[in-house]
Order: structure tokens, then C-alpha cells, then sequence
């Protein structure tokens, strides 16, 4: 019985050392939704209220994994793709990283919540693939018109 208890507690704690934040930010939704689950159901509430979850689970990812994945990307772009040097690309960043990251405030929300609220569960990843691929063009654009600015000027 110890070894069931102990395997997932070891795992979480790989994952808790290899990617802290992560981690971190995901157990926290995951004991919100549980705990605005259990006092639902503690205050006589007949249906879960549905809406109040997917609320928190669209704000837990957009305050957590929409702003590390965008600049993750910007990074990798001016790094990998463009060969710029890391100077060059922090000057980008700080540029151009907060009407990324406020686009993606706009758009994202509202294709979690079409995701949660109307795919079916085995629809939902090729729904939000299709819709990150979308997304990746849109930076790479934005990224290819800055590039197109600099060589200008």
C-alpha cells in the first residue's frame, strides 16, 4: 500500500524539481477547481456550476503558461531562428513582448472556453493544436514585420 502512496509523491516531486513553475501553477488550478468543487457540493449547490470552473481554469492558464509560452517563443525566434545575438533579442523582447502577450489576453480566453465548453473531450486537443499552429503564424508574422521595420531603418 506504501508504494502506491510513495510512487505518485516521487513522481510529483521529479516534476516539482524539473520544472518548478509548471508544476506549481498547475497543482494550484488543480486545488482550485477541487476546492470550489467540494464546497459546491458541501453548500447544497444540486448541479456543479460549471462556468465558475472553466473560469478559473482559463485564468490559471493565462496567468501562468500564456506569458512563459510567449516569450519561450520570442526567445527561441530571436535566438534560433533569426541567429540574433541575446542582446538583440532582449531589446526585442522588451519591445515587442507586452502587445504579444496582450493579444494573446485577447485571443486565448476565448478559444479555452470554446475549447471547454462546446469540443468534445477527444476533440479538444486537435481543436487547441490546430488553433496554437494558427497562433505560431501570427508570431512569426509580427516577428517577420520587425524584422522588415529594422532593415529599413
Amino acid at each position: 500500500m506504501s508504494d502506491v502512496v510513495a510512487m505518485p509523491g516521487q513522481a510529483y516531486m521529479r516534476q516539482l524539481q524539473a520544472h518548478p513553475l509548471r508544476t506549481k501553477a498547475i497543482t494550484s488550478g488543480v486545488l482550485a477547481g477541487c476546492s470550489d468543487a467540494i464546497a459546491q457540493k458541501i453548500s447544497g449547490v444540486p448541479n456543479l456550476q460549471r462556468r465558475r470552473l472553466l473560469l478559473i481554469m482559463v485564468l490559471v492558464e493565462q496567468l501562468t503558461a500564456s506569458p512563459w509560452n510567449n516569450m519561450m517563443f520570442m526567445m527561441y525566434y530571436g535566438l534560433v531562428v533569426e541567429g540574433r545575438p541575446f542582446s538583440q533579442v532582449k531589446s526585442k523582447l522588451k519591445k515587442d513582448y507586452a502587445s504579444v502577450q496582450l493579444t494573446a489576453w485577447k485571443f486565448w480566453p476565448i478559444v479555452s472556453w470554446i475549447n471547454y465548453e462546446y469540443m468534445p473531450l477527444q476533440l479538444r486537443v486537435l481543436f487547441h493544436s490546430f488553433v496554437a499552429s494558427c497562433w505560431a503564424v501570427f508570431l512569426n508574422l509580427k516577428a517577420a514585420r520587425s524584422i522588415a521595420t529594422s532593415k529599413k531603418a
